[in-house]
């Protein structure tokens, strides 16, 4: 392929730990030349189009902020899955529910945090706050709090020279921008998030972005979890959605190391026309998903409806009950009587009913403290969500 060292980056001489490395120094946004988005426009097409049915389709869940709860927390475990913590969608579930996760506590916490930091995001641009260099730093802030992020400068750019791979710097895979160059670098991103001179669509500038902040690598830890975090702010802030339900994180997973190989492709070939590509179809793929979920959550939520209203006197109370599971999935007794105001003897009878019934199964094994999941709920939420071992 045949492109424009306009295109391409340069590599800058830098000493880190007392090695000479060649940190990587890309071109300001958007690509020259051009990228000729005639071969995109049906792609572009198809992911709007999807995304628009998503849209549809979530307002149709008796509770569209049910649906949002969960996706948030699914694309927090992934994105930080892809970075090596090994929490499920369980673990997360159970620790939120005061409840013991089976993984180490610092990886749930580390997903936690990925979920205040979104939400947080989120809050702050549908106050009108700008995304800026300034939102990002506040998301980090919250990203990286307590636990392995701590020691990582929450909330601040990097003040020192890092890598990716390797051990050290002089055999590391990636060494991003040196420090005199970064802030030069940030800058630029930040005038393309905001420059709608160039005319670009929403999905490519979302794509676009993303990857020129995994190359600036601003931050000595968190880069790739607010990285993708930055592809939802950015269609979120353009409107191109009413809610924050689609999330590539899992796509990202699924194929992580074409992921990881277009990344590089641009930076080494200025190929942004792959890279594009790929993007684009994981938007198309992803938001199909996610409707076909939606559109199996309704439909267990109405079959379990049917099963519990059959039972006569019993029935609303049982669907109380129901209602409760469909926002805390893993629930004990105690829990469920706190939530519904049920007597603790009621809540017992009606999770046995629906234990019987094959709603509800109990999660933990044990004689005293049980916990009940809503498993056939848990599996749709979960599916794609396995640790990377």
């Amino acid at each position: 392929m045949n492109v424009s060292k306009q295109r391409l980056g340069q590599y800058i001489p830098s000493t880190v730990m007392g090695e000479t490395v060649r940190a990587f120094l890309p071109p300001p946004l958007p690509p020259v030349p051009a990228i000729d988005l005639g071969q995109f426009y049906e792609r572009i097409d198809r992911a709007n189009q999807v995304i628009g049915r998503l849209d549809g389709v979530s307002t149709l869940l008796p509770d569209p902020s049910l649906f949002l709860y969960f996706y948030v927390r699914k694309e927090a475990l992934l994105s930080s899955q892809i970075e090596g913590t090994q929490s499920s969608l369980s673990d997360l579930l159970l620790f939120e529910s005061q409840e013991t996760p089976g993984t180490p506590i610092d990886d749930v916490e580390e997903v936690s945090n990925y979920v205040a930091a979104m939400n947080y995001g989120l809050e702050r641009l549908e106050s009108g706050f700008p995304l800026s260099l300034r939102l990002i730093r506040e998301i980090h802030a919250v990203l990286m709090r307590g636990g392995r992020g701590a020691t990582k400068q929450p909330g601040d750019f990097r003040r020192s020279q890092n890598w990716i791979g390797g051990t050290r710097p002089g055999n590391a895979i990636f060494v991003p921008p040196p420090i005199d160059k970064m802030d030069e670098c940030l800058s630029d991103l930040e005038r393309f998030l905001h420059d709608d001179r160039h005319k670009l669509p929403v999905l490519v500038r979302a794509a676009l972005a993303h990857v020129q902040f995994e190359t600036i690598h601003p931050f000595l830890d968190g880069n790739g979890r607010l990285g993708r975090l930055l592809i939802t702010l950015i269609l979120c802030n353009a409107g191109l959605m009413q809610e924050p339900i689609l999330y590539l994180s899992l796509y990202f997973k699924t194929h992580r190391d074409q992921y990881y190989e277009l990344l590089n492709r641009v930076r080494s070939h200025g190929d942004w026309e792959s890279w594009l590509a790929f993007f684009l179809d994981g938007v198309s793929d992803v938001a199909t998903g996610a409707s076909e979920s939606a559109k199996r959550i309704l439909n267990l939520f109405e079959c379990d409806r049917i099963i519990l209203q059959a039972e006569g006197r019993r029935a609303s109370t049982l669907l109380r009950v129901h209602e409760h599971f469909q926002k805390h999935p893993y629930s004990g007794v105690s829990m469920l009587a706190e939530h519904t105001k049920l007597s603790f003897p009621a809540a017992n009878s009606a999770i046995e009913t629906m234990v019987a019934k094959g709603i509800l199964k109990e999660a933990t094994g044990r004689s005293r403290d049980r916990v009940f999941a809503y498993s056939a709920y848990l599996a749709i939420l979960s599916e794609g969500a396995e640790p990377i071992r």
